[in-house]
């Protein structure tokens, strides 16, 4: 079979050969002229188009929309940071069996991408060159055991050199060279292909591991990558420039070609099925195809280039960097027009600025673009957000969604542009040591600016780089560093696992019993009992046929009642029994969907076999308590839509047996309707309403009006859950009749009466506009409403009162503490740098006051700490007092332009006093 697959391939490549000489003949004949006259034409939008066009109407792929750059259930991302991420399970070989995903074969689209934070970090280098961002756009096709190398290859150069008219002899190819000490040989295959097309060989270039093999990460689907290139300048042999860091030859497209996975001791296995997946940044191409050299000179910036120097007061953007950038304008230009992006982009998609993951690296960017707005470019408060319909007008074609949450996201960047700029420290080290210029400041400095002062450590790394100062990265990482998580893993069936299922034609486990139940007459649940085979074990990172006492295991079952983690509900609790063995209990530690198998996680109390038949009993009260709270999330998400109107937006659940958690942002400030939301929640409980559950098309659910969905695969047919009124009504209907209506695999209560009682018992924010709720039901509500004085909204209501209350005192007390620890970060400075004179300031951007605290070497000659600091604030309108040795004091400034003026003046001061002492 595999000579035979081998002779196909090579037929097919000669019929290509044959079409694309007759082909690339004509395109180098005309391609000078073709391509100078089509840098008008290719727009950012019409670039996007054909490409997506070329794959769809020429080459039969199905066009898939943009994820969200907040990744589906991967923790091992921050952000969606390549079009490949959605199409992950896909590559995992454990798409939903009954998903839209699972059929994919060729796919193409244009992905949004965010490179900040992780493992891909480009956020330091945005703004210092043309070409990083944090916010890019990955055009991207697919072949998911579809076609392989030769078509991939043919279709990427038919684009590139005949839709869009680049000149072939512009372009160099690259390939894998082989690794011997992975064992993998040079991909010659690859080099053929191309050399067949008619690319020259001197423009088909081999490199190794680095350059050439693409991998998902530590482990996974991994393969050979074959890259094209582009020669800015031409006419001439760019062949080793390639992959040289060159910004006149750039790489434009990777071809990754998916053979093998990494497994954990590091070792390669051929993938049961291989896939395509190829990349290619629209910034880049645009870039090419309109002439220019950077990527801000190409209608995806310039729009935005023009209105940052509009509401600014620095000249326009000349595309300067470097020594040649004076005052970093315009790398502030860059840092601004490409962070406002990226913010637009991940706060339309849910994705706010806040205190942990995700949310941290995009509150840094905020951070970094408000202060170069305001230090650099000398803009207004406000001048940000005025930015974001620049960016839906630029983007808003391919991701409507910057349309319609323009408005929300300009309202989110200005308050939160408030919060960030309300305290900006800026900070001065004069360290003098006769001749040595300290390099490194002391992690325990900038630990304690960070804990004490709040003061973001990315934003001392940059400010220090400014200064030609670093902070000590070995310490700062010990400091830092987070608690293990100690909690047991969980093995999931790998790829190879479940190929092999598949090929030994194992079923999909039928996990249709989990909603076999029903209310007996004495108004109790009954759960109908469920019988199974063990159809495999998983144990070691294998299939097995038999797993003894004490090890802990994966049993897949050809039916099971236990509910899998999925759609926010906890999986299901209980033990199996075997068959003759009644006494002996393997307890189901956690319940996992992989593939189409439902995985449960045992520790074997027993021999176990494959072909063992077991009983399954279910934790019934764990079971209930997630049925109650899930019924209880929907009817609490149609209250808050219903009372606080469509701005309500699902951002996230997850249901226990023991609580609820709901998050939603919204657009309304509602926390006075806190007590309404219980009540309109206990309403339906006492009407003891039907809950309807019909399991429908996809696409005819998608129909129903008012339906909630969020950001998931969903498969198809697809259950739908509603409350109170029928599905069937739901669907034929073309009222406005309001209901709770959601697409939803979990399991839910046959009425509301069930829940019996409601209570909020926390709310609060997670970051700007995001707010949490935790609810408790049944017994465990009438509880807290009887030893709590008072509820939730009643709280609320004392607490807005108490916090206006507390706004003077808590200013007051703030200006304490930032005294007190600017004190004493500097005397932690000086401590670590024992011959330095170290100033610190702090500005109060809403009153304007200037705190100063200053400390000099005991005995120094260079001057008085007191004289240094009364100079600083004399020049601010304020005062100080101290001594020679340690002062502090205070002043007034407008702007933070008198700051960074203040900043060289006192830096001046003291280097004028230690050249008088020397």
């Amino acid at each position: 079979m595999a000579a035979r697959i081998g002779l196909v391939k090579q037929l097919n490549c000669v019929l290509l050969n044959t079409k694309l000489s007759v082909l690339s003949a004509g395109v180098r004949r005309c391609s000078a002229l073709s391509y100078s006259e089509s840098h008008k034409e290719f727009t950012s939008k019409r670039v996007r188009r054909k490409f997506i066009d070329f794959f769809k109407e020429g080459h039969e792929h199905r066009v898939v929309s943009s994820s969200p750059v907040r990744p589906r259930g991967d923790p091992s991302l921050l952000f969606v940071n390549a079009g490949m991420n959605q199409f992950k399970p896909i590559l995992l070989g454990c798409p939903d069996p009954r998903s839209e995903m699972a059929s994919y074969r060729r796919v193409v689209n244009s992905q949004k991408c965010v490179c900040a934070g992780g493992k891909h970090n480009d956020l330091e280098d945005v703004g210092k060159d043309v070409y990083h961002h944090t916010f890019f756009e990955m055009l991207g096709n697919w072949s998911f055991g579809d076609y392989f190398k030769v078509e991939a290859c043919a279709m990427a150069w038919q684009l590139l050199t005949e839709e869009y008219g680049i000149p072939a002899d512009l372009l160099y190819v690259s390939y894998f060279s082989g690794d011997v000490a992975n064992g993998l040989p040079a991909d010659e295959e690859t080099r053929q292909i191309w050399l067949s097309m008619g690319v020259r060989p001197d423009h088909v270039l081999p490199f190794g591991m680095k350059d050439n093999f693409w991998e998902m990460g530590e482990t996974g689907p991994c393969g050979p990558c074959t890259e094209i290139h582009y020669d800015h300048v031409g006419n001439r042999n760019a062949s080793s420039l390639v992959n040289a860091d060159s910004p006149d030859v750039v790489e434009i497209w990777n071809l990754v070609f998916m053979q093998y996975n990494r497994l954990e001791n590091g070792s390669l296995r051929p993938l049961p099925q291989c896939s395509v997946d190829t990349g290619m940044g629209l910034e880049r191409l645009v870039t090419i195809l309109q002439g220019k050299r950077s990527n801000y000179d190409t209608d995806l910036f310039t729009p935005l280039l023009t209105a940052i120097h509009q509401c600014s007061k620095a000249p326009a953007y000349q595309g300067r960097t470097g020594e040649t950038d004076v005052g970093q304008v315009d790398m502030a230009y860059r840092v601004v027009a490409d962070h406002i992006r990226t913010l637009s982009v991940c706060i339309a998609d849910g994705v706010y600025p806040g205190m942990t993951g995700a949310e941290l690296v995009l509150r840094r960017i905020l951070r970094r673009a408000v202060r170069f707005s305001t230090e650099v470019l000398q803009a207004p408060e406000g001048s940000l957000a005025s930015l974001v319909p620049t960016v839906a007008h630029i983007l808003g074609d391919a991701y409507p969604e910057l349309h319609t949450e323009s408005e929300r996201v300009s309202s989110f960047i200005l308050i939160l542009y408030a919060d960030i700029s309300l305290c900006v420290f800026f900070f001065i080290f004069v360290l003098i040591s006769v001749s040595i210029v300290l390099l490194f400041l002391s992690a325990s400095v900038a630990w304690s600016l960070h804990r004490n002062l709040g003061f973001p450590l990315d934003l001392i790394d940059l400010m220090l780089e400014e200064k030609g100062k670093m902070v000590d990265k070995k310490e700062m990482a010990l400091r830092s560093q987070p608690e293990e998580d100690d909690e047991d893993r969980v093995d999931q069936l790998d790829l190879h696992s479940l190929a092999e299922l598949q090929s030994q034609g194992v079923p999909h486990t039928d996990d249709s019993p989990k909603y076999c139940y029903s209310l007996g007459t004495d108004g109790k649940y009954v759960f109908q009992p469920c019988r199974a085979s063990v159809l495999a074990l998983y144990c070691d990172g294998s299939l097995v046929s038999e797993v003894s006492e004490g090890h802990r295991c994966g049993v897949i079952l050809d039916q099971t009642s236990f509910y899998a983690e999925q759609g926010g509900q906890a999986h299901d609790q209980g033990y199996f029994t075997k068959d003759g063995l009644q006494d002996v209990l393997f307890p189901v530690k956690s319940v996992r969907l992989a593939g189409g198998y439902v995985v449960h996680q045992v520790t074997a109390a027993e021999t176990l076999r494959t072909g063992d038949q077991v009983q399954l009993n279910l934790d019934e009260a764990n079971r209930m308590g997630c049925m109650v709270k899930h019924t209880a999330t929907h009817v609490l998400n149609f209250a808050l839509r219903e009372l606080l109107g469509p701005s309500v937006s699902q951002r996230g659940s997850h249901c226990t047996a023991n609580r609820l958690r709901f998050d939603f942002s919204v657009k309304v400030q509602w926390l006075s309707e806190l007590q309404q939301v219980e009540e309109f929640v206990q309403n339906i409980i006492r009407q003891n309403a039907e809950v309807y559950v019909e399991e429908i098309p996809l696409s005819k659910a998608k129909q129903i009006m008012g339906l909630r969905t969020i950001d998931e695969v969903y498969p198809d047919p697809v259950r739908v859950v509603s409350v109170a009124v029928p599905v069937s009504d739901l669907l034929n209907s073309n009222s406005s009749e309001q209901a709770s209506v959601e697409l939803c695999c979990g399991t839910h209560l046959l009425r509301t009466g069930a829940i019996r009682d409601f209570v909020i018992v926390s709310e609060r924010q997670m970051v700007k506009g995001i707010s949490r709720i935790i609810a408790i039901t049944g017994d465990e509500a009438k509880k807290v409403v009887d030893i709590t004085p008072i509820p939730q909204w009643q709280r609320r209501e004392l607490q807005t009162r108490l916090k206006a209350m507390q706004k003077t005192s808590n200013n007051t007390i703030r200006k304490l503490e930032i005294k007190e620890v600017l004190m004493k970060t500097v005397l932690q400075l000086s401590k670590s740098t024992p011959d330095s004179m170290v100033m610190l300031l702090s500005h109060l951007q809403l009153s304007g006051k200037v705190l100063c605290a200053c400390q000099v070497p005991k005995g120094s000659a260079s001057g008085s700490a007191l004289k240094w600091a009364h100079s600083v604030c004399a020049r601010l309108g304020g005062n100080a007092d101290g001594s020679t040795d340690v002062a502090k004091g205070e002043g007034k400034a407008a702007k933070l332009t008198d700051i960074t003026d203040i900043l060289h003046w006192a830096e001046e001061f003291a280097q004028n006093k230690i050249r008088k002492a020397s």
